[in-house]
C-alpha cells in the first residue's frame, strides 16, 4: 500500500473512515527523515487493515494547528475520525505497533 499525502480537502474524509495513522512532518526535519522508513514499513505491514498517511505541516499548517501539532514528527492514530493515540518525536517501530495494538 502506498502512503497517502493528505491535504485539507481530503483529510476529514480519509481519517473519518476506519483506522488511520497520520505522520505530521516537514521536508527540513531531521527526525522526520528518521521516521519516514518506519512509516513506510508500517504502511506495508498494515496494508488492508488501516490507512497510513502523511501531512506536510509547511503546506498544511491549518491541519497542524487544528490538531495542536507543535513538534514534528508527530504521528497521530485515528479511529473513525477520533484521535486514539499520539506519538511526539521519533519513536521506534515497536512504539507505533503497541499504539496500533489498542485498536485490535
Amino acid at each position: 500500500m502506498s502512503i497517502l499525502h493528505l491535504t485539507s480537502s481530503d483529510f476529514d474524509t480519509v481519517i473519518g473512515n476506519g483506522h488511520t495513522l497520520v505522520d505530521f512532518w516537514a521536508s527540513w526535519c531531521g527526525p522526520c527523515k528518521m521516521v519516514a522508513p518506519v512509516i513506510e514499513q508500517l504502511a506495508e505491514e498494515y496494508d488492508g487493515k488501516m490507512t497510513v498517511a502523511k501531512v506536510d505541516v509547511d503546506a498544511e499548517g491549518n491541519l497542524a494547528m487544528r490538531y495542536n501539532v507543535r513538534n514534528i514528527p508527530t504521528v497521530v492514530l485515528f479511529a473513525d475520525g477520533a484521535e486514539v493515540r499520539r506519538f511526539v518525536g521519533a519513536q521506534p517501530i515497536e512504539a507505533y505497533k503497541a499504539g496500533i495494538g489498542v485498536l485490535a
